[in-house]
């Protein structure tokens, strides 16, 4: 009886040996990277941590391709680290989740945005503002991870990423799962603003840029009963931003149809990723209008503001916003589902040369408005 206990008692420690040998080893993982400043996708095989007792562990389904991508792929703001696997617009399902997970369950749909960590006690963090943490957020990709042995993190350009459930979002199961990608980034970077801002039924608002985070905008807007204007330097999309329910479409490049708008707009949000004059969208602004800036162009091409600009138009306000703490991107998801706003995609498959074409669309203002890589189309 005594031989058969320590037989037992040796089977099992063996067993659980065996089984934190395996929980501890990395992951494999496989994707999509650049091996130098502006070079073309090719495939890239690497890990990710092993999935510990508070993470959860994503299959990868879609993954959106964000305009800040393409700043990182080219170097626009500042050094890079390569080979990287960008994509911070990611959607996918839950495999595997630690021992202390409560919010998540093996097959549940889970989503990441432009963040998966930080101290958590600091002011920020403390007030579901992590994208401020005092001692940095770490990004989804292009970050250190210091609470995972300081490892460089890669994005969702793959197949698979181990998050910490505190900074995953739940995707509810009736969610439009294959255009839910880009509201992690694109969604949640203007809904924030638009929030801030109070914007409420009735407020003349404006939405400068068409784009990814331009059209997310103008369709929050609208939900909320503003009276939307959109701006943008062509006529190709006056179609589109009129069905999406905005009620003026201006060309900024045709004077004539920015004639009349000065002092009329309660606030006005700018997405341009691209050089631009900030003081004439403040000129439009009514007094104690607000002025949100979201868009965030290379360096080479960043608009500026003077002292004197900001004395002489008064009291209105201006102030800039970067995506949205955990808690807020999670009431946006909501949000977007239940009201049916999504963004409107086209859907590419997980190949170099398709997600290389594809950039080159984004770069070339060609796309309308979000691409999304299928990554269960990886071979």
């Amino acid at each position: 009886m005594k031989t058969k206990l320590i037989l037992t008692t040796a089977l099992t420690l063996m067993t659980m040996s065996s089984f934190a040998q395996t929980n501890d080893e990395r992951i494999p993982a496989k994707g999509f990277a650049v091996y130098e400043e502006k070079g073309n996708f090719r495939p890239y095989e690497f890990t990710r941590h092993a999935v510990g007792d508070n993470d959860i562990q994503i299959e990868i389904l879609y993954a959106g391709i964000c305009h800040s991508d393409l700043h990182h792929v080219f170097a626009d703001w500042g050094a890079e680290e390569y080979p990287m696997v960008p994509g911070h617009e990611i959607a996918g399902r839950v495999v595997a989740v630690g021992k202390n997970v409560t919010r998540f369950k093996v097959g549940d749909y889970a989503g990441i945005g432009c963040m998966v960590g930080s101290c958590r006690h600091c002011d920020a963090c403390e007030q579901d503002m992590e994208q401020y943490c005092e001692e940095g957020a770490i990004m989804t990709y292009h970050g250190i991870d210091r609470y995972n042995g300081n490892e460089h993190t890669q994005g969702g350009y793959s197949d698979t990423y181990v998050v910490a459930e505190d900074f995953a979002i739940k995707i509810p199961a009736n969610a439009e799962i294959e255009k839910v990608a880009p509201l992690l980034c694109a969604g949640i970077t203007s809904y924030s603003p638009i929030m801030q801002a109070g914007v409420k039924r009735g407020d003349k608002v404006g939405v400068a840029g068409f784009g990814g985070l331009g059209h997310m905008g103008v369709q929050y807007a609208v939900a909320l009963g503003a009276e939307v204007t959109v701006f943008d330097i062509t006529d190709e999309k006056r179609e589109d931003a009129l069905r999406m329910g905005a009620v003026r479409y201006v060309n900024v490049n045709n004077p004539e149809e920015l004639k009349g708008l000065d002092r009329t707009f309660d606030f006005i949000l700018s997405t341009i990723p691209a050089k631009y004059e900030p003081v004439m969208y403040m000129k439009m602004l009514k007094l104690d209008g607000q002025f949100g800036i979201v868009g965030l162009p290379a360096f080479r091409n960043m608009p500026s503001l003077s002292v004197a600009d900001l004395v002489f138009q008064g009291s209105r306000k201006v102030f800039g916003s970067q995506i949205g703490g955990i808690k807020e991107t999670q009431e946006m998801l909501d949000y977007s589902v239940e009201h049916g706003i999504y963004p409107e995609v086209e859907i590419i498959k997980a190949e170099g040369a398709e997600i290389d074409k594809a950039y080159r669309n984004v770069q070339d203002g060609k796309v309308k408005f979000r691409y999304v890589i299928d990554m269960k189309t990886m071979k």
